[in-house]
C-alpha cells in the first residue's frame, strides 16, 4: 500500500504564491515517478497539472502553469513539491498528489486525498 498526505494548501490573493508538499510511505513510492492533478470546482475531471521522474528528473507540465510552477522532489525525505506562482484565480481547485508511472505520458495510480487551493482576484 501507498499513502499519500498532501500539505500546504491555502488561501492565496491573485498573484501570490504557495508551495504543496507531498509526502509518502509504502514500499513503492521510492522508485516511482510522482505527479500532481487538480479539479477545479464545477469540473467533472482531473486535470494534470506536473510529474516528475524519480529516475531521472525528468519533468512535465500542463501549458496552463508552465512558468509558473515548478515540480521537484526529494528522494530522502520521500517528498514531492510543488512551487506554485504568479497564482491566478483559475488556479482554484483541489490539488492531488501521486505516484505512478512515467513512459512518456505520466499515469496515476495512486491519489492522496488533496488539498485545497483558494485564488482569489
Amino acid at each position: 500500500q501507498v499513502q499519500l498526505v498532501e500539505s500546504g494548501g491555502g488561501f492565496v490573493q491573485a498573484g501570490g504564491s504557495l508551495k504543496l508538499s507531498c509526502t509518502a510511505s509504502g514500499r513503492t513510492f521510492s522508485s516511482s515517478s510522482k505527479g500532481w492533478f487538480r479539479r477545479a470546482p464545477g469540473k467533472e475531471r482531473d486535470e494534470f497539472v506536473a510529474a516528475i521522474s524519480w529516475s531521472d528528473g525528468r519533468t512535465s507540465y500542463a501549458d496552463s502553469v508552465k512558468g509558473r510552477f515548478t515540480i521537484s522532489r526529494d528522494n530522502a525525505k520521500n517528498t514531492v513539491y510543488l512551487q506554485m506562482n504568479s497564482l491566478k484565480p483559475e488556479d482554484t481547485a483541489v490539488y492531488y498528489c501521486t505516484t505512478g508511472r512515467f513512459p512518456g505520458t505520466y499515469y496515476a495510480d495512486y491519489w492522496g486525498q488533496g488539498t485545497q487551493v483558494t485564488v482569489s482576484s
